[in-house]
């Protein structure tokens, strides 16, 4: 299992921002693509944001594009997701998924993720 820990989030007013970072801290992990994910109370686990292993092709989801950017150190074996102009309807667990370093194409699908964080929770209060 390779951890991967979360930071950033917390509460914030509508139209703040905020930058999550996630951390693979397996000492021989490389991973592959990576990505976010988030899941509101009562709703299913969806796509946010995905980068590619190079970093150079990144995907986004409708409701956040415009308003985050996401992007990567590999020397750090860290990806971070800056959001912007947040809204209420923000408010969840961002989860951070990284791929094994075979799979290093954009995707936003969660099945190519085998390592998942443990979330932190974002609050945009109106």
């Amino acid at each position: 299992q390779v951890p991967l820990v979360e930071s950033g989030g917390g509460l914030v007013q509508a139209g703040g921002s905020l930058r999550l970072s996630c951390v693979a801290s397996g000492r021989t992990f490389s991973p592959g693509a990576m990505a976010w994910f988030r899941q509101a109370p009562g709703k299913e686990r969806e796509f946010v944001a995905a980068i590619s292993r190079s970093g150079r092709n990144t995907d986004y989801a409708d409701s956040l594009m415009g308003r985050s950017t996401i992007s990567r150190d590999n020397a750090k074996n860290t990806v971070y997701l800056q959001m912007n102009s947040l809204k209420p309807e923000d408010t969840a667990v961002y989860y951070c998924a990284s791929a094994s370093s075979l799979y290093r194409a954009v995707s936003s699908s969660a099945l190519v993720y085998a390592y998942w964080g443990q979330g932190t929770q974002v609050t945009v209060s109106s």
